[in-house]
């Protein structure tokens, strides 16, 4: 059972004192036709779902955006959750390939954590079946922030001021793994996408959107079939697909299920939110640009028995793409929430 908390109410860092209004999720809209309802299905839900197995509470989000912004959570205590995440860098880190401790670097870029309260599993193959599972991966992680658990929760121990966190959060100073997930998790559900000029238009604002980027939203709900992975409010519907780009070793959510032939180099379709800030884009940088992302749509990428059926050559003519690319624009935040680093106990 999920538990959703008021949008309206939180950002990317809650202010202290505030209180929750708890309601039930809603069911899932009906599929959109006309373009009333196309422009509706996009709006900004009301709600952040929180689980009931680890529901919202300032405390718990406090601490675990402390334990976010922490270096002490890599073995160098030069690294944090942040690095790959920058809040400045749409929670993202701008690279092609994520870095941790290993200098070599890892085979994929770091997701964007923006709205991801709503997608779930997790992770660019889904191998995390919640927010509260992905904590872990990378702290222990060898390549990552190279950790083990005994070490985190002896430093975290160490610490009168953590002590008082958890006992703040959770009713005693007791450090145990359970909670740093559960705290992470209810962080990171918190940090939801800000207010962008898309988001006025679909209010009634006419002149928040320029004319191409209108056109561009046309064109995404339907010649480009954008819409069919990047829909909702969120702009992706979560889940696996073969896109017809990724080549080599790494299959993606294929190696999970070995004898899907479709899940072969199915990766997850992530948010649009923000995009304009976060190239490189896919799942290993490999394309620079928005404008290099509509040209392999419109080729179809790699054709394949695992590719997916939506993939296909569009025809798309060069003004069309730029249309596409100024609706892309317009679904980053003018003004992003960006927190800053809490004090840390030491």
């Amino acid at each position: 059972m999920r538990l959703w908390v008021s949008l309206t109410l939180l950002a990317a860092v809650l202010p202290a004192g505030l209180s929750l209004a708890l309601t039930t999720a809603p069911a899932p809209a009906p599929a959109p036709r006309d373009p009333a309802t196309i422009r509706a299905s996009y709006r900004r839900p009301d709600v952040i779902p929180f689980p009931s197995s680890n529901p919202y509470s300032e405390a718990k989000s406090a601490l675990g955006q402390m334990l976010f912004f922490d270096p002490l959570l890599s073995r160098s205590k030069t690294r944090s959750c942040a690095t790959c995440h920058n809040p400045t860098l749409s929670w993202g880190d701008g690279l092609p390939r994520a870095i941790g401790e290993d200098p070599k670097g890892m085979p994929i870029r770091s997701p964007t954590l923006i709205d991801v309260a709503f997608f779930e599993p997790l992770g660019w193959d889904g191998k995390f079946r919640d927010l509260e599972s992905v904590a872990f991966g990378p702290l222990l992680s060898p390549m990552n922030l190279n950790m083990t658990e005994a070490e985190l929760i002896a430093r975290l121990s160490a610490i009168s001021g953590y002590a008082d966190a958890f006992t703040h959060a959770f009713g005693d100073a007791a450090i145990t793994r359970p909670r740093i997930e559960q705290s992470l998790a209810t962080f990171e559900r918190s940090i939801v996408a800000g207010e962008a000029p898309f988001d006025r238009w679909i209010k009634g604002d006419d002149s928040a959107i320029s004319a191409s980027a209108r056109h561009g939203f046309e064109l995404f709900n339907g010649k480009a079939r954008c819409s069919s992975c990047h829909s909702g409010p969120s702009f992706s519907d979560g889940s696996f697909q073969d896109i017809g780009t990724a080549k080599g070793n790494d299959i993606g959510r294929g190696r999970f299920f070995p004898t899907s032939a479709k899940l072969k180099y199915a990766f997850k379709t992530p948010t649009l939110r923000d995009v304009a800030r976060r190239a490189p884009y896919m799942h290993d940088g490999s394309v620079a640009t928005l404008e290099d992302v509509i040209d392999l749509y419109n080729r179809g990428g790699i054709e394949r028995p695992s590719r997916s059926p939506d993939i296909r050559p569009l025809s798309l003519t060069a003004g069309e793409k730029k249309d596409l690319v100024a609706f892309l624009e317009s679904l980053t935040a003018t003004n992003p929430p960006v927190p800053g680093v809490p004090k840390l106990p030491r």
